[in-house]
């Protein structure tokens, strides 16, 4: 399966006009942003698991990238409540679970070689990031000097750009913004290539947004099976 897979275009998907599609696991349905290859790809994907839903013990041989979006989010180590954002290092194993339902964003086999850090953040943490011209809030949640990961608030009516020397991922998590005069709201997604900035204009409520600064696929990345 190959959906969004040219890394060289720009493109934004509104996942919240997107039809859920159920998974493997029974209450766990997914809607596709970004896809290349089967059940085993790497791939790009808002995820919601309906209250007593659980997914099945594995391993995460490619890595797995979350941010909470709705709810509380579960696994045998803890909660993760809305607004949580971890990292699983390839090799790493987890049974997740949502006694009470809850939507993620996760972002699977999109690991580099070498990276074995375990991040987990929970809501509020992460030390405050400079602010750029419009923005109000600024929180790091992840730097290696390979990959930057950061949350914003952006300021009503403000003019934002973002620039991007290495490929910029984002994820619209409150409020509402134009971008080359598409509005863009909660669970709007986007991808741009190395060299094309983010310029966006706010609305009237202030936007929370998930930037990811990152080539957007790494030279040394983790290999998937054949």
């Amino acid at each position: 399966m190959q959906i969004n897979n040219d890394l060289n275009r720009p493109v934004i998907v509104h996942a919240a006009r997107l039809d859920w599609v159920p998974s493997p696991a029974a209450g766990v349905e997914r809607k596709m942003l970004y896809r290349e290859g089967a059940e085993v790809a790497r791939a790009s994907s808002v995820v919601r698991y309906a209250p007593g839903s659980a997914f099945p013990g594995h391993v995460h041989h490619g890595g797995e990238e979350i941010l909470v979006l709705e709810g509380t989010f579960q696994d045998e180590h803890g909660d993760y409540p809305a607004g949580s954002y971890f990292r699983n290092p390839p090799g790493s194993a987890h049974e997740p679970a949502a006694k009470e339902g809850c939507t993620i964003f996760v972002r699977l086999w999109q690991y580099r070689q070498g990276d074995e850090a375990q991040i987990v953040r929970q809501p509020g943490e992460g030390e405050a990031a400079p602010l750029r011209s419009g923005a109000s809030a600024a929180r790091l949640l992840f730097d290696d000097g390979a990959e930057r990961v950061s949350l914003e608030e952006w300021q009503p009516e403000a003019r934002v750009t973002v620039e991007n020397q290495r490929g910029l991922e984002f994820l619209v998590l409150s409020g509402g913004l134009r971008v080359d005069g598409d509005a863009l709201g909660a669970q709007s997604w986007g991808r741009l290539p190395a060299g094309q900035a983010l310029c966006a204009s706010v609305g009237s409520e202030t936007v929370r947004i998930w930037l990811k600064e990152a080539p957007l696929q790494h030279p040394q990345r983790v290999l998937m099976p054949e």
